[in-house]
Protein backbone atom coordinates (compact mmCIF):
# COMPACT_ATOMS: atom_id res chain seq x y z
CA UNK A 1 0.00 0.00 0.00
CA UNK A 2 1.54 3.51 -1.25
CA UNK A 3 -0.76 5.81 0.69
CA UNK A 4 0.77 6.14 4.19
CA UNK A 5 -2.04 8.57 4.69
CA UNK A 6 -3.93 8.21 8.24
CA UNK A 7 -7.84 7.37 7.97
CA UNK A 8 -10.06 7.80 10.57
CA UNK A 9 -12.72 5.29 12.12
CA UNK A 10 -15.26 4.57 14.93
CA UNK A 11 -15.66 1.34 16.71
CA UNK A 12 -19.29 0.68 17.01
CA UNK A 13 -21.03 -0.93 20.16
CA UNK A 14 -20.58 -4.58 19.15
CA UNK A 15 -16.79 -3.86 18.51
CA UNK A 16 -17.31 -3.64 14.55
CA UNK A 17 -14.82 -1.17 12.64
CA UNK A 18 -15.81 0.02 9.25
CA UNK A 19 -12.25 -0.14 7.03
CA UNK A 20 -12.14 2.93 4.69
CA UNK A 21 -13.04 1.79 1.05
CA UNK A 22 -9.40 2.89 0.22
CA UNK A 23 -7.75 0.99 2.02
CA UNK A 24 -9.93 -2.13 1.71
CA UNK A 25 -9.77 -1.28 -2.02
CA UNK A 26 -5.47 -1.13 -1.77
CA UNK A 27 -5.65 -4.18 0.30
CA UNK A 28 -7.47 -6.39 -1.85
CA UNK A 29 -10.22 -6.97 0.47
CA UNK A 30 -13.45 -7.66 -0.17
CA UNK A 31 -16.80 -8.09 1.59
CA UNK A 32 -16.73 -11.54 4.16
CA UNK A 33 -13.04 -11.90 3.88
CA UNK A 34 -11.13 -12.57 7.36
CA UNK A 35 -8.40 -10.46 8.46
CA UNK A 36 -5.88 -11.03 10.86
CA UNK A 37 -5.76 -8.17 13.63
CA UNK A 38 -2.23 -8.40 15.35
CA UNK A 39 -1.85 -6.16 18.84
CA UNK A 40 1.94 -4.41 18.22
CA UNK A 41 2.22 -2.05 21.53
CA UNK A 42 -0.58 0.17 21.94
CA UNK A 43 -1.11 -0.11 18.27
CA UNK A 44 -3.18 -3.04 15.93
CA UNK A 45 -2.32 -3.96 12.46
CA UNK A 46 -4.75 -5.13 9.94
CA UNK A 47 -4.29 -7.61 7.32
CA UNK A 48 -6.27 -9.49 4.87
CA UNK A 49 -6.02 -13.05 5.88
CA UNK A 50 -5.14 -15.62 2.46
CA UNK A 51 -6.67 -19.22 1.95
CA UNK A 52 -5.22 -21.57 3.50
CA UNK A 53 -5.13 -25.28 1.91
CA UNK A 54 -8.18 -26.31 3.81
CA UNK A 55 -9.83 -23.05 3.48
CA UNK A 56 -9.66 -23.37 -0.53
CA UNK A 57 -10.54 -26.79 -0.19
CA UNK A 58 -13.71 -26.21 1.49
CA UNK A 59 -14.36 -23.31 -0.50
CA UNK A 60 -13.82 -25.43 -3.50
CA UNK A 61 -16.20 -28.01 -2.17
CA UNK A 62 -18.64 -25.28 -1.46
CA UNK A 63 -18.80 -23.40 -4.84
CA UNK A 64 -18.74 -27.54 -6.84
CA UNK A 65 -22.19 -28.05 -4.38
CA UNK A 66 -23.67 -24.51 -5.11
CA UNK A 67 -22.74 -25.07 -8.97
CA UNK A 68 -24.61 -28.64 -8.95
CA UNK A 69 -21.20 -29.34 -11.18
CA UNK A 70 -19.25 -32.79 -10.05
CA UNK A 71 -15.68 -33.04 -10.04
CA UNK A 72 -16.00 -34.80 -13.08
CA UNK A 73 -17.55 -32.03 -15.22
CA UNK A 74 -14.64 -29.74 -13.62
CA UNK A 75 -11.70 -32.04 -14.32
CA UNK A 76 -13.32 -32.55 -18.24
CA UNK A 77 -13.60 -29.02 -18.54
CA UNK A 78 -10.09 -28.68 -18.14
CA UNK A 79 -8.19 -29.18 -20.84
CA UNK A 80 -11.19 -26.83 -23.38
CA UNK A 81 -10.21 -23.95 -21.01
CA UNK A 82 -6.24 -25.02 -21.33
CA UNK A 83 -6.72 -25.35 -25.06
CA UNK A 84 -8.85 -21.67 -25.26
CA UNK A 85 -6.87 -20.07 -22.47
CA UNK A 86 -3.18 -21.40 -24.89
CA UNK A 87 -4.95 -20.09 -28.35
CA UNK A 88 -5.85 -16.61 -26.65
CA UNK A 89 -2.35 -16.29 -25.55
CA UNK A 90 -0.49 -17.70 -28.11
CA UNK A 91 -2.61 -17.00 -31.08
CA UNK A 92 -0.25 -15.40 -34.25
CA UNK A 93 2.96 -15.61 -32.28
CA UNK A 94 6.09 -16.94 -33.73
CA UNK A 95 9.01 -19.02 -32.23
Amino acid sequence: MADPKAYAAEVKSRGQLTIPKKIREAGHMEEGQGVTIIPVGDSILVTPQTLKLEDARRELRRILKSSGASLKDLLDGLDDARARTYGESYAGKKD
